[in-house]
């Protein structure tokens, strides 16, 4: 890890779980939207963008930024929550999520927000999307393929999404471009809106897919946040090719009732349910 990173965890750690609440509020607010997986994916961003994202939210077109893709576009709450957080727009602004006119609409629009780097919604086009980025970064350094590239680019997937055939030409084309700036995180919360992951499609071995690939593969606990930040650390030790990071989540986690229910996958909580689970996050 690097230098005093431990100490920056508890604060990390307060961020996904005030991302939880704005969340639960927005999309309470709204009466529609994907709950589920943007709660499983809260303890991810948090960490991305409270500690790895190299950013700056006062300069969101600063040409040498990290870039982060959300391959998952429908889980639009997170990524909204996440750079309110970081301030690139007023918190107040959540409020207005799926309003017709609103810049935070139910899929991410790099046209009208500041902090998103691309338009997504269709799943398996965000990481593709990621791949030209990285290989972009690779070309703007004036670096041949297999040198650190001037900035590094992440992406978010959905567990579902890797049921798409263009995932694996897009990680194809990102082991032979040996694009080591590229980092996947792969949101395996195991449901998706028809019911279980492994029941729908089974995406196992989800490791040993990337890894025959020619991907670097690291496992982890989703919702640890010391474990996040050790595996985007390893990532940027890795030489040659890319990295995908396995993240075992709970769908709707932090709320006892959304737990591992597929109902929540995109079902916005109701004003006694918003009250139920603001209680229970505290």
């Amino acid at each position: 890890m690097r230098e005093n990173d431990w100490q920056h965890r508890q604060e990390i750690e307060h961020m996904a779980l005030q991302m939880r609440r704005d969340i639960l509020t927005m999309l309470n607010a709204a009466g529609s939207g994907h709950t589920g997986g943007s709660l499983s994916a809260a303890d991810i961003m948090a960490t991305l963008y409270g500690w790895e994202l190299n950013i700056d939210p006062t300069r969101p077109d600063w040409p040498q930024r990290d870039r982060f893709v959300l391959s998952k576009g429908h889980a639009a709450p997170v990524l909204y929550a996440a750079l309110a957080y970081k301030g690139y727009f007023p918190r107040e602004e959540l409020s207005t999520l799926r309003r017709l006119g609103s810049r935070l609409q139910g899929h991410p629009d790099m046209r009208k927000l500041p902090g998103v780097e691309a338009s997504t919604g269709s799943l398996g086009q965000g990481i593709s999307w990621a791949v030209g980025m990285a290989l972009a970064a690779k070309t703007d350094a004036g670096a041949p393929c297999g040198d650190a590239g001037a900035w590094r680019v992440y992406t978010l997937l959905g567990d579902g999404e890797l049921q798409e055939g263009m995932v694996w030409e897009a990680c194809m084309a990102a082991a032979h471009f040996r694009l080591d700036n590229l980092v996947a995180i792969v949101d395996y919360n195991g449901l998706q809106i028809d019911g279980p992951v492994r029941e729908i499609m089974n995406p196992e071995p989800i490791a040993d897919k990337f890894a025959a690939f020619g991907w670097e593969t690291v496992g982890v606990d989703g919702h640890d946040v010391g474990q996040l930040m050790a595996a985007f650390e390893q990532a940027r030790q890795v030489t040659g090719k890319p990295t995908a990071i396995i993240a075992q989540t709970v769908k709707g986690k932090g709320v006892s009732f959304m737990e591992n229910r597929v109902e929540w996958h995109g079902t916005a909580p109701k004003e006694d349910e918003l009250l139920r689970a603001l209680a229970e996050l505290g």
